[in-house]
């Protein structure tokens, strides 16, 4: 009897395994219909999902053209500056239509009406590079002699009266074809942070901005601007004859063997050059007397101008900062078109003495005074404006010394304010 049972048992206990497996197969079978069912809804809705997905990429397709289109629109108007940072409230420009406003200028002059002759003077001349000068009557000759230079290179000539006397110059033929600005006994860099905007000088390749007393005999623009152009320089300068007067700083006088360079190797004075050498006055360094600009280094160059610090020592240090990369390779002496220094002072010099109410002797006292005063006011102005720098550094936490030795200093500088937080 318990035999029987055991079998009964066993048997149920197999019919129930069966019965199960047989809902398992029905279960997966009504699993598998209702996939199908679902998948095949799915595969009905592709073809709509597909337009959909399509439009979506073309919407964003249209927003992304759309979004260039306006940025170089921008750039055109203006190539330093965009709508958002043109220094003013530009919702004040939303009443005009974009493709009107006209957000750069230049120093060309233009005729009061047009001839058949002005138009084709017009065409002709077509200036794509800048000099200025700062001019005193006194140094007439020599400024006659280095525009005639440019002019014949088709140079725009815009010129820095520091001593207000205007009038002597007309009887030059090129006279009334330059810009002149008049502002009594200022630098160069004055009116160069004034009168010399990037947005006026943009249309300008390269800015000669030299002082009036550089001889020219061994210089030629446009082998110079070659030269330029070939090496890839940004800021530049000629050379100096060793004749000249005034050398400061050896880098500036002319390698007889070399087309340019921009390193030189000197273990006299103070200051030794070496190979471990890195920056001015060894190496990416040009003197403030003759400097060339590209466009892209003289954006830079003139916010590196103090306002207020006009006679600009100093930043003579700093300007391979705006050298638009390595400034060992950007930033270089041309030997092969050089100048000649001539260290003729006359910004300042005598204009206040009046005529007959000093004696010979009185009046170099006052010369000599005047001079005095000019290199104290240099001297003051060369320490602020390493305190601003040295502040500026402090105070920006972004900004990292694009140079290796100064990187490191700003590293740790940052390590150590991060460890006092």
């Amino acid at each position: 009897m318990k035999k029987q049972n055991s079998l009964f048992d066993g048997w149920n206990h197999y019919s129930f395994q069966l019965r199960h497996q047989v809902s398992l197969v029905k279960l997966k079978g009504l699993i598998y219909i209702e996939l199908q069912r679902a998948l095949g809804a799915k595969m009905k809705q592709l073809p709509f999902m597909g337009v959909v997905f399509t439009v979506m990429l073309f919407i964003i397709y249209r927003t992304t053209n759309y979004q260039h289109l306006q940025t170089e629109m921008e750039s055109k108007l203006d190539p330093f500056y965009t709508m958002k940072n043109l220094g003013t409230d530009t919702k004040s420009l939303d009443s005009l239509p974009r493709g009107i406003i006209e957000a750069r200028s230049d120093l060309e002059l233009k005729p009061l009406w047009t001839t058949s002759s002005t138009k084709k003077k017009v065409s002709v001349h077509s200036s794509n590079n800048l000099l200025a000068m700062p001019v005193g009557i006194k140094q007439k000759k020599n400024v006659d002699t280095i525009v005639q230079k440019f002019l014949s290179e088709n140079f725009t000539i815009i010129l820095f009266h520091y001593d207000g006397n205007l009038d002597g110059w007309w009887d030059l033929d090129w006279s009334k074809e330059a810009i002149h600005i008049v502002a009594h006994n200022q630098t160069k860099w004055w009116f160069a942070k004034r009168f010399l905007h990037p947005a006026i000088v943009s249309v300008y390749d390269y800015i000669f901005l030299w002082d009036e007393d550089l001889g020219v005999k061994k210089f030629h623009p446009g082998r110079y601007l070659d030269i330029v152009k070939s090496e890839g320089l940004e800021i530049s300068q000629p050379a100096l004859d060793p004749n000249s007067t005034g050398i400061h700083h050896r880098i500036t006088i002319r390698k007889r063997m070399s087309m340019f360079h921009s390193r030189v190797y000197d273990l006299r004075g103070s200051t030794k050059c070496t190979d471990e050498s890195e920056g001015p006055p060894c190496s990416g360094f040009v003197e403030g007397m003759a400097p060339v600009f590209s466009r892209s280094a003289w954006h830079c160059a003139w916010h590196l101008i103090q306002n207020d610090l006009v006679h600009g020592w100093g930043m003579d240090m700093k300007l391979g900062y705006c050298a638009q990369g390595d400034r060992s390779k950007k930033v270089g002496i041309v030997d092969s078109e050089y100048v000649v220094h001539q260290s003729i002072q006359t910004l300042g010099g005598g204009t206040s003495a009046r005529k007959g109410l000093h004696t010979e002797g009185s009046r170099k006292k006052h010369v000599v005074n005047v001079r005095s005063e000019i290199r104290r006011q240099s001297s003051t102005e060369l320490q602020k404006f390493k305190e601003r720098w040295e502040r500026a550094v402090e105070e920006d936490r972004n900004w990292v010394d694009p140079f290796s030795s100064s990187r490191r200093r700003k590293f740790w500088l940052n390590y150590r304010r991060s460890s006092k937080i």
